[in-house]
């Protein structure tokens, strides 16, 4: 049927600040689901919390509402506008939470407004453990043995009568919080307190354990006329027993029967069918028995998942987009591919190609975790990979993580201590992968790795035919490499790097000019949803090594906007918003906007925001070969974080214009002693500081500048390694351990200005003006990471004299870093005198929430003046704020309860919310300032 033409107006839920569990796939989801809408004339109003997002910009909504998310908000916004319909599936397990509350305190009936894409009775079928498990008996799908406990009593009586080891899992909770796997009678009443305390409910399912079964996702649409297609088959590379979040996941699914598939997915659409009668996409995971193919069912999700923008980008089938449409009343052949144009929605994608999902993790930051995985998800993000092979993909995954490494293995940095190798495999955690690896280039067989792992056999001979490889590849050197083998190394996803490190003695670029003289380099396939069945035009790109090449470049002038790779502590989501408007910006001034990134949560990888859209490692070699082919105007590296800006001295060096502020402008500004050189020059006062390349050397200047001391590598984000220390002993640990994380990394000491006041600013320099886009005053006292800080925008406490003083500061460095496009500084107070800490010429994950505050496109107007299409005298900025706004950190220790929470120089939280307030007497202002007295007491 055509859409609904009763809905006129829709409000969106979105999820809130990021947190591990919730991440940015929601800012996708909520972002496409509103253009979704929009283009059919509906009036889009959408509610959220989290200032970094895409989602809460005024390009995505006609009404955006920066509001903590509760069932007031809700209330304020249905008495502001005319609401017709809610759709809740868009923001996570907070969005369907916040709905059913809503829905039990009758504000969806008071104010007539209907919810659409979930029927609120299917939210509780799904997240009631004992209701769903009934309900899978009731329809004939099977389940593991379990009982629902609302007491510890009951918990109890439940272990008993399953027995172990076994699994408790607590209902309406995310990232499988609170749940976990209890291998003996002795660990049970711990985790079954946890369990009960984790549920709003009290409420727990003791389950039967399945361990080392396979583990499998299927992401189903479904319409009005009740018609289903599966989108997308996942196969989890991981046995049960991992959280699917903290597992290497693959699509389309490599190692099922097509019987068993069949019946997974015959299984599924009953279930989809069995919880209510609702047009939208639902996520349905499943266990298989390895021995025999035996199905049950996990658990459905009727809302849009973090599997669904995976499965999306995947595929190239707008999950999100499609069901917005859905939800509003069109049935699935109404509606167009929206990659092919002639085939229509109702069309299962077909994959030519393989894809692989890697998790990223920061347990860095979090000393003390347990860093076992299980079924409490413990990555802040993950990165996705297309390659023609399943092992071309797993390679070019390993070549996306920001974790240093040149693909699987064969880098030097391999295991070989086989004791802790084989307590890896049977005890898994972030280097589980690389171990598998490093145990089959120690002679460990295939059958012992494969009873440690659970993992199925098939993944593991694919990792093995990599050893073999490379014992081939020792017998030559790099100038009679048959070009065959070369091509294989290649194909089966082996980095130049990779090769170079094998062979030693030759560098990454002499096996670069080597395999270009033999004829061997990247081509680029589309992704197009139909294995090339039907014509397609779609602007979203793959790299492998094959003849034909389908990425033709156009004799437009272009841009490059390098993205920021996976989520990950201190460079989240606020980078992706930052590409997005680069891209949007780069458009408006007449370039192809084209983006390289790897992340399947973001918006900029989106095929839709960009005029090219290339799917691939933010990483040296790939984005050299893209460059090599389309050959733009220049790269931006401004508005990918550290990932990005990683990339530009190696751009200099190969002779690519770096759009904005030069690569030795930057380089000025993170090398502490040339910049600290730079501030006296300009007679603007700075910490005592020196530098060091060894423990020696570090107490010499430690000693010279006085305790207390700050101690830092150089050129991190996210306060990595940092710490305060208050003599020698501490100092000296301090810098081994530095060195050891990051070899050949100098160490900068700084002093620290005890009980100082922090603050910050953020502008846009055009080589000439300078705008201060905003400056805010911490909560917390300096000592404490900014991005762990709750700011606030204007400073409340400053005097003027203070402020005049930072802003005269932000000008002076601007002009003499040749700064074009964005600068952030951050700064330090003390008895009225301003200090410089350092200042950072790129965006800054205050940006964004200095554009939310503001209601002004900053990122745009930035990029604008990088590309030199615009002076800032071309643009007219109005401010909007009336009062404050407060960003304040999110963090996500409940995943680790054992860590120490204390905070301090290195930055530990994982998201962050906008607050608004009208004046300093807000209960909510005080209640921070009151934290802020507490730290300066101490």
């Amino acid at each position: 049927m055509p859409k609904n033409t009763s809905i006129r107006s829709v409000l969106i839920i979105g999820s809130g600040p990021i947190i591990i569990g919730q991440a940015c796939e929601f800012d996708y989801s909520g972002s496409q689901a509103a253009l979704s809408l929009k283009e059919e004339g509906i009036e889009v109003s959408i509610i959220n919390s989290n200032p970094a997002t895409i989602m809460t910009d005024k390009v995505i909504a006609d009404h955006v509402y920066l509001l903590p998310l509760t069932v007031d908000s809700i209330e304020q916004i249905l008495q502001e506008r005319q609401i017709d319909a809610v759709l809740p599936t868009m923001g996570g397990q907070t969005a369907l939470n916040l709905c059913i509350e809503a829905s039990n305190r009758g504000i969806w009936e008071k104010y007539g407004v209907k919810v659409i894409g979930v029927d609120v009775a299917a939210i509780e079928k799904t997240e009631n453990r004992e209701a769903f498990r009934q309900l899978m008996i009731d329809i004939g799908v099977g389940v593991a043995e379990s009982k629902i406990a609302n007491s510890f009593l009951e918990g109890k009586e439940a272990a008993q009568q399953i027995g172990f080891p076994l699994v408790i899992r607590p209902s309406y909770t995310l990232g499988g919080t609170g749940g976990g796997f209890v291998h003996k009678k002795e660990e049970f009443e711990a985790a079954l307190s946890r369990g009960l305390q984790a549920s709003p409910t009290h409420e727990v399912l003791v389950e039967q354990a399945v361990l080392g079964w396979k583990e499998y996702e299927l992401e189903l649409l479904r319409d009005n006329k009740d018609n289903v297609i599966i989108i997308c088959s996942i196969e989890n590379f991981d046995p049960m027993g991992i959280h699917t979040g903290d597992s290497i996941t693959v699509a389309p699914a490599m190692t099922l029967s097509d019987t068993c598939y069949q019946e997974m997915r015959n299984q599924a659409i009953k279930m989809m069918r069995a919880i209510g009668n609702f047009a939208g996409g639902c996520n349905v995971q499943f266990s298989v028995n390895p021995e025999n193919e035996d199905i049950i069912a996990i658990e459905i999700n009727p809302r849009v998942s973090r599997s669904s923008a995976l499965a999306s980008k995947a595929t190239g089938y707008p999950i999100a987009k499609i069901a917005a449409k859905l939800a509003i009343g069109y049935n699935l052949d109404e509606l167009e591919n929206q990659i092919t144009k002639t085939t229509s929605a109702y069309f299962e994608p077909t994959l030519d190609y393989v894809i692989v999902k890697s998790p990223r993790w920061n347990f860095a930051k979090f000393k003390g975790a347990n860093r076992e995985l299980g079924l409490q998800m413990k990555s802040v993000g993950e990165v996705m990979a297309i390659g023609r092979t399943f092992i071309e993909a797993l390679q070019k995954a390993c070549q996306s993580l920001e974790t240093n490494r040149l693909g699987l293995g064969a880098d030097g940095r391999q295991l070989r201590n086989l004791e802790e190798i084989m307590h890896s495999l049977e005890h898994p955690s972030s280097g589980r992968l690389f171990h598998i690896k490093d145990a089959f280039e120690m002679g460990v067989p295939l059958e012992s790795i494969r009873k440690a792992t659970l993992i199925d056999k098939w993944f593991l001979v694919q990792i093995q035919e990599l050893v073999e490889l490379e014992t081939e590849l020792k017998r030559y050197s790099l100038s009679n490499i048959p070009k065959e083998f070369f091509l294989t190394l290649k194909q089966k996803g082996f980095s130049d790097g990779q090769i170079a490190w094998l062979l030693g003695n030759v560098s990454e670029d002499d096996v670069y000019n080597r395999r270009r003289d033999l004829g061997i380099k990247r081509v680029y396939k589309m992704v197009d949803t139909c294995a090339a069945e039907f014509q397609a035009a779609t602007p979203y790109y793959y790299s492998t090594f094959e003849e034909e090449n389908e990425s033709v470049p156009s004799d437009k002038k272009k841009i490059i906007v390098l993205g920021s790779g996976p989520n990950r502590i201190g460079q989240g989501i606020e980078f992706d918003y930052s590409c997005v408007h680069g891209l949007l910006a780069s458009k408006e001034a007449g370039y192809e906007a084209i983006m390289v990134n790897c992340n399947p949560e973001t918006v900029s990888t989106d095929f839709n925001m960009a005029d090219k859209l290339y799917f691939e490692p933010v990483f040296w070699e790939h984005v050299r070969e893209i460059i090599d082919l389309e050959k733009p105007e220049g790269v931006i590296v401004q508005l990918g974080g550290q990932t990005a800006l990683k990339m530009a001295e190696k751009l200099k060096e190969t002779g690519i214009r770096i759009i904005g502020t030069s690569f030795e402008d930057m380089d000025l500004a993170e090398d502490r002693g040339r910049f600290s050189d730079l501030l006296k020059e300009l007679d603007i006062p700075y910490p005592k500081y020196g530098v060091a390349e060894n423990a020696e050397e570090a107490l010499k200047v430690a000693n010279e500048v006085g305790y207390p001391v700050l101690v830092r590598p150089s050129y991190v984000l996210g306060g990595q390694g940092m710490s305060i220390v208050i003599n020698d002993e501490e100092l000296e640990k301090a810098v081994i351990k530095i060195m050891k994380n990051m070899p050949g990394n100098r160490v900068l000491i700084d002093h620290f200005l005890d009980r100082a006041e922090e603050a910050e600013s953020d502008s846009i320099c055009d080589g000439e003006d300078v705008h201060i886009i905003g400056m805010m005053e911490h909560i917390e006292p300096a000592g404490i990471h900014s991005g762990d800080s709750s700011a606030v925008l204007p400073p409340f406490s400053l005097s003027a004299a203070v402020q005049e003083k930072m802003e005269e500061y932000s000008k002076k460095i601007a002009k003499a870093l040749n700064v074009k496009g964005l600068l952030n500084i951050q700064f330090a107070i003390k008895n009225e005198k301003v200090y410089v800490i350092e200042a950072n010429p790129r965006a800054s994950r205050t940006v964004p929430f200095i554009a939310k505050a503001y209601d002004v496109p900053y990122i745009n107007i930035a990029t604008k003046v990088m590309l030199g299409e615009n002076k800032l005298s071309d643009f007219k900025i109005e401010r909007k704020l009336e009062g404050y706004a407060i960003k304040e950190p999110v963090f996500s220790f409940d995943k680790f309860p054992d860590v120490d929470k204390q905070l301090g120089p290195e930055m530990r939280s994982t998201g962050e919310a906008i607050r608004f307030i009208k004046n300093l007497d807000d209960p909510y202002f005080r209640h921070l300032y009151a934290e802020k007295s507490m730290y300066l007491s101490k």
